[in-house]
C-alpha cells in the first residue's frame, strides 16, 4: 500500500468560506449648527428652509438659532417647517459637531464652539490676524473656508457666483444712482429711440467685469472693456457671444474711455489687492454725475478716489462724480445670495452623510481638501502659514 501524501492546508483551510461581496458604507447623521450672523451688514444664511427640508428627510439635524433668516427673508417658521429645531441660545447653534456660517466667526464664538467641531465659513485671509488662526488651534477645529473651494473644473464655486452677483449687481446699482433723485446725471440706462446709449466703462475681464458687461449689454448700453490681459480680454467676448470694445489699460486710451463714459465699473483684481488703475486727476476729467462702482473695493478698490462705505450710506461724492464703494455688494441681495450659497453647500453636505462622516469625505475629496485650512487644529493651507509665519503640515501626509 503506498505512502498517502500529507496536504499542505489544514482541514480548516479546505472548508469553503463565504465571499464578501461588498462593504456598504455606513451613512454618518450630521448635527449641523447654524448661529445668526453677527458681522456688520451681514444678511446672508448658509442654507435655505428647502435646503434643510432636504437633508433633514435623510435623517440629518439642525440647529439654528432664531433670526438667522431673517436678513434674507426666511422666517423661523420655515425652517422649523422643514424639520429644524429653533434655537433661542446661541451656545447650542455653536454647540454642534458642524457648524455653518457665513462670515468667519469672531473670538467670542470660537470660544462658543466645541473642541474637534467642524466649521464652515468664509476665511477672508485678509481681514484675519494670527491671534484668530491660534484660537482655532487651541480648540482643535477642522475648518473649511468656502471660498477656497475648487471644483473638479478648478472653479472656486462660491466665490465665481458670488462674483456673477456683484457684476450683475453693479450695473443695476449704477443704474439707480445716475436717476436726478440721487444727485445722478438724470440718465436711463439703456438705449432709447432718438437718445444717445449709455456708456459704460468695465475695468477687469473676469466674472464680475462679465456679468456687469452682460447687464448692460442686454439694457442696451455701449460697453468698453479694459485688462492689461489679451487671453481674459478675448475670453470674455467669446463669453459674451458679441463683439464689443475692448482694449489693454494704456493711460490715454482709457482717460479718453472715462471721459465720455456715465458709468464706470471697477473690478480689476490683484494678486495682494487691487491695482489703482484710475488716478485723481482722471476722476476729475469724467463727466459731472456720473457714477462709480468700485466693485473691487474690498481689495483696495482699483480708483485712487474710492473709500469704503457701508449699505446705509454707500456713497459719496468726490469732484461731482458719485462713488459706490461697498465692499459685500451680494448681501444687498441676500436672498439671491443665499439661494446660491445654499446651492453649492447642500451637495457637500450629502457627500459627507453619505461617505460616513467627514474625515472619509475629505480623505478623497480634493475639492474639499483644498478648503480646508485646518484639520484637527494642525494649519494644512501653505497660503495661511506664509501670510502669519505659522507652521504648517501637508494635508496627504495626514492621510497616510
Amino acid at each position: 500500500m503506498g505512502k498517502q501524501l500529507s496536504s499542505p492546508f489544514s482541514k480548516h483551510e479546505l472548508i469553503p468560506l463565504e465571499e464578501t461581496l461588498e462593504i456598504t458604507k455606513q451613512k454618518g447623521e450630521l448635527v449641523i449648527g447654524i448661529p445668526k450672523e453677527t458681522h456688520y451688514q451681514e444678511k446672508r444664511v448658509c442654507l435655505t428652509p428647502d435646503a434643510v427640508g432636504a437633508l433633514t428627510s435623510q435623517g440629518h439635524k439642525f440647529i439654528i438659532e432664531t433670526g438667522a433668516g431673517d436678513g434674507a427673508n426666511f422666517t423661523d417658521k420655515e425652517y422649523s417647517e422643514a424639520g429644524a429645531k429653533i434655537s433661542y441660545d446661541v451656545k447650542e447653534a455653536f454647540g454642534c459637531h458642524i457648524v455653518l456660517k457665513v462670515e468667519p466667526p469672531s473670538f467670542d464664538e470660537i470660544e462658543l464652539m466645541n473642541p474637534q467641531s467642524i466649521l464652515f465659513s468664509a476665511l477672508q485671509l485678509k481681514t484675519q490676524s494670527k491671534k484668530y488662526f491660534e484660537a482655532l488651534a487651541s480648540k482643535r477645529i477642522t475648518a473649511v473656508a468656502f471660498d477656497y473651494i475648487r471644483d473638479e473644473q478648478g472653479v472656486y464655486s462660491v466665490v465665481k457666483s458670488l462674483s456673477e452677483i456683484a457684476g450683475t449687481a453693479s450695473i443695476l446699482i449704477a443704474a439707480e444712482m445716475m436717476s436726478g433723485d440721487n444727485n445722478g446725471n438724470g440718465l436711463l440706462l439703456g438705449n432709447i429711440c432718438g437718445v444717445p446709449p449709455t456708456e459704460v466703462v468695465i475695468l477687469g475681464a473676469g466674472t464680475v467685469a462679465e456679468f456687469a458687461a452682460r447687464s448692460a449689454i442686454g439694457l442696451g448700453a455701449n460697453v468698453k472693456i479694459f485688462d492689461n490681459s489679451l487671453t481674459k480680454l478675448r475670453s470674455i467676448q467669446h463669453r459674451l457671444g458679441r463683439p464689443v470694445y475692448t482694449s489693454t489699460i494704456q493711460p490715454k486710451t482709457l482717460q479718453k474711455a472715462l471721459m465720455r463714459c456715465d458709468i464706470a465699473i471697477g473690478a480689476a483684481r490683484g494678486i495682494s489687492r487691487s491695482p489703482v488703475l484710475v488716478t485723481e486727476a482722471m476722476v476729475q476729467q469724467m463727466k459731472t454725475g456720473s457714477v462709480i462702482v468700485d466693485v473691487s473695493i474690498d481689495r483696495g478698490g482699483c480708483f485712487e478716489t474710492s473709500e469704503v462705505t457701508t449699505h446705509k450710506n454707500p456713497t459719496i461724492e468726490k469732484f461731482g462724480i458719485i462713488h459706490y464703494c461697498v465692499p459685500n455688494i451680494p448681501s444687498r441681495y441676500s436672498r439671491t445670495a443665499t439661494v446660491s450659497i445654499s446651492n453649492i453647500f447642500t451637495p457637500y453636505l450629502v457627500n459627507i452623510a453619505e461617505e460616513g462622516g467627514f474625515q472619509n469625505a475629505v480623505r478623497y475629496d480634493k475639492s474639499l481638501q483644498q478648503g480646508m485650512y485646518f484639520y484637527h487644529g494642525i494649519l494644512t493651507n501653505k497660503t495661511v502659514a506664509d501670510w502669519f509665519n505659522l507652521p504648517y503640515r501637508d494635508i496627504n501626509l495626514l492621510f497616510l
